[in-house]
């Protein structure tokens, strides 16, 4: 078993920064305008003016003009300011903004932001705040019981409160809150009804074994993390340090929970997490959440594979990560047909942002846990000293801001911010574009920003006799563009498992995610020697992308009680986007040349509304699975182990399996390759419907599709076409990517799956 990476690290939790976030847009089109805060220098108030009032509005008037033909219509000032500070804010274009730039008095201007923002904002970047859509349709996921299987709960957290549930527990619950060490029963409530914990296993691998905590509660704070993110309650003020600031809640915040310890500080046992996972089903939960996998095992050995097996014959969807080995192909865990496999993308948030002595502002990424003063400090860069790596050369340094040398590897940038915190300075600017893996990154003064960036920063720095620069920390920045990015650390496809099914499915945010966190355990420094606890922790990995997923799942369940854990799964598939919020392929920042592919990020990023109304869907029964099973040559005594059961037979063997995504994978040894798949749709709209085919065919592919229409009579009726695949190899192997969308006629329904056709050697 492979444990995620993200949260287990001492003293620090686990976090990726994901370089690219660090580009702010500021100046967009010339059609494009944005809410700009500008201020002016009170003393050179041009006396031709009555007030201030006047003089911003001849600014403002100045910049539509000096831009032609090219001006917004829509620029305008919003407010004047007087007191707090001197100058206005206007919404205005990129080049009324440059021509305002010019204008006598400017001092500087910045993008409008969002004081406050709520939760992990995820829940916003995912559009669940609209007026309509799956929260209301879902009322926020009421009654849906969520198990989630990790490393425990911390009970007393805000987010477990029950303020606001219904005082009545669905009567399909057979849980119960488990007693142990420093837990008791009365630590459960309306929102966390059931606590148990699971240890057998680890107390057999080692009889010496001293369990630590033998409670459900948790000492590692990935279990409260993640159940909090599924459907953690409301919390007001909640942040990392400042950062982040705003209400707290889960994606399916009236969900119940109840939480399956079996990930221990003294191992983690296959048998502990089989056990876990059968006791909730047992219990009645309707969605399983389970941010962990086994690695190199068959489906037969696997314990997520054998236990998701039961919950989806019962109707249980079971949300698992995709794992953090990427960005490599063929690392992915939890591929397993029957259950939802989960990869990780970035969010549209930043933290803090440097501020030169011009007056330039630089959107950067930090997260040193106090609101530090470093304002208005010499800024350095010297051939001598710029490089930051050794405390030697750094310690020589008079006080002020270092700016280090740009570097490619992570590694590098992770020695830099060692050898800066060892020598005490006073602040240090680092610039990067890879994602970095830094333990204790924030526990010096410090911003790391990008090579676009860096070249202004340095020629100030070089150019000026004293430069100065000040670093904003607990800020928090949202918008950036472009989001969502796939993860460089998020784990790819295909599946060594089972490959001819196409993983991961979706994607879904698990960067930087705020939620609740132990509070008795470090989770931040400053400096080598003082360590701070937190109640709401920043933690990145699939571990933080898979329970935004199993939150969705909840919330349709809710709105759609009767659908099977297949037709969740497609409904999530077929709707995802495989766009950012610049309408562009989405970038993959472990190649950040590339964009994301299927076997990257499976259909895309998570669209929880679209997947409220799907159009169609593609179903599977149990018997479905076991004809793959069978297909795959497993003996009797192994299929037996993932299904218990004798009553399911291998009449009919099939590797074509009724999925919502398509993989076609040719031997290396033949240059061309045929391939046949046939797909069933079930009719979820409203009533009568016409469906067309549209292809996007993968390089060096022909497909057809066969009917090219699909015409529904009525509401479920189901109907099925074929997909031939016809693709010849050239002078190397190549892996191509192409979709089919069944778009409705009067554009009601798109429905979309991802194409994939690769050499079966990439796995």
């Amino acid at each position: 078993m492979r444990e995620p990476k993200p949260s287990f690290v001492f003293p620090f939790p686990f976090m990726l920064i994901i370089a690219h976030w660090f580009l702010l847009v500021i100046h967009g089109s010339a059609a494009e305008s944005s809410t700009y805060i500008v201020h002016m220098d009170k003393s050179l108030f041009p006396r031709v003016f009555t007030t201030h009032h006047d003089w911003f509005e001849s600014i403002i008037d100045s910049s539509k003009s000096a831009t032609l033909g090219n001006s917004s219509i829509q620029s305008q000032k919003v407010y004047s300011y007087s007191q707090a500070m001197y100058g206005f804010s206007a919404v205005l274009t990129s080049q009324e903004l440059e021509a305002v730039k010019s204008s006598l008095g400017f001092v500087a201007a910045y993008p409008d932001r969002t004081a406050t923002i709520d939760t992990t904002h995820t829940f916003e970047f995912l559009s669940l705040d609209s007026s309509s859509g799956l929260w209301h349709a879902s009322n926020f996921g009421e009654d849906v019981i969520v198990g989630v299987i990790d490393s425990g709960v911390w009970p007393e957290s805000e987010s477990f409160k029950d303020d606001g549930m219904t005082k009545k527990i669905p009567s399909k619950w057979k849980g119960t809150c488990q007693e142990g060490q420093d837990f008791n029963t009365s630590m459960c409530n309306f929102k966390l009804i059931g606590a148990r914990y699971f240890n057998k296993g680890v107390i057999a691998g080692n009889r010496k074994v001293k369990i630590s905590m033998n409670s459900a509660r948790d000492t590692a704070g990935h279990g409260t993390h993640t159940s909090s993110t599924v459907a953690g309650n409301y919390v007001s003020g909640a942040s990392y340090f400042g950062y982040a600031k705003g209400v707290a809640r889960g994606i399916a915040p009236r969900a119940r929970l109840a939480m399956y310890k079996v990930i221990w500080e003294e191992g983690r046992y296959s048998s502990d997490v089989l056990a876990g996972m059968d006791q909730a089903i047992a219990d009645g939960v309707d969605v399983i959440s389970i941010s962990m996998g086994f690695d190199g095992v068959p489906l037969y050995e696997d314990p997520i594979a054998i236990a998701s097996f039961a919950a989806m014959e019962k109707g249980v969807l079971v949300s698992s990560s995709a794992g953090n080995g990427g960005p490599d192909l063929g690392t992915l865990h939890n591929g397993i047909p029957w259950l939802l496999t989960v990869a990780a993308g970035t969010i549209d948030r930043t933290f803090g942002s440097l501020i030169l002595g011009n007056g330039q502002i630089i959107i950067g990424w930090t997260l040193f846990p106090a609101n530090a003063i470093v304002e208005d400090f010499p800024l350095i860069y010297n051939k001598n000293t710029s490089a930051c790596n050794s405390v030697k050369s750094l310690s020589e340094v008079a006080e002020g801001i270092i700016v280090c040398d740009p570097v490619s590897d992570p590694d590098l940038v992770f020695e830099q911010r060692r050898f800066v915190r060892e020598a005490n300075l006073l602040g240090a600017v680092f610039i990067s574009d890879q994602p970095l893996v830094t333990e204790g990154h924030a526990s010096s003064p410090s911003i790391v920003i990008s090579a676009k960036d860096a070249p202004s920063v340095i020629k100030y720095a070089k150019s000026h006799k004293y430069p100065t620069a000040s670093i904003k920390f607990q800020q928090t920045f949202v918008g950036i563009k472009p989001a969502p990015g796939l993860a460089d650390y998020s784990s790819r496809g295909p599946s060594p498992s089972y490959p001819g099914v196409l993983k991961p499915d979706i994607m879904a945010p698990g960067s930087r995610v705020l939620a609740a966190f132990i509070p008795d355990t470090p989770a931040a420094a400053i400096g080598n020697n003082v360590y701070l606890p937190t109640d709401y922790n920043l933690l990145s990995g699939t571990s933080m992308a898979c329970p935004h997923a199993s939150g969705v799942a909840a919330l349709l369940k809710a709105a759609h009680p009767e659908w099977s854990a297949a037709a969740i799964r497609s409904a999530l598939v077929t709707t995802a986007s495989p766009l950012d919020n610049t309408q562009n392929p989405i970038r993959d920042y472990g190649y950040p040349s590339q964009y994301a592919s299927p076997l990257d990020m499976g259909a895309g990023q998570i669209d929880p509304n679209k997947a409220l109304d799907p159009g169609l869907i593609y179903d599977a029964t149990p018997q479905d699975y076991v004809n793959l099973l069978c297909a795959l040559n497993y003996t009797q005594k192994q299929i037996l182990t993932i299904t218990r059961s004798g009553s399911y037979n291998c009449a009919k063997p099939s590797f074509d399996l009724n999925y919502p995504s398509f993989i076609a994978l040719y031997s290396n040894k033949t240059r061309s390759v045929v391939h046949k798949f046939k797909r069933t749709v079930t009719n979820v709209g409203g009533g009568p419907a016409i469906y067309r085919a549209k292809v996007t065919e993968p390089k060096g592919s022909v497909l057809t599709v066969s009917p090219e229409t699909l015409s529904f009579r009525y509401k479920n009726e189901k109907l099925s076409y074929d997909v031939l695949i016809k693709y010849r190899k050239y002078k190397k192997e190549n892996i191509s990517y192409g979709d089919l969308v069944w778009i409705e006629d009067g554009g009601a329904h798109s429905v979309r799956s991802p194409i994939v056709v690769a050499p079966s050697g990439i796995v």
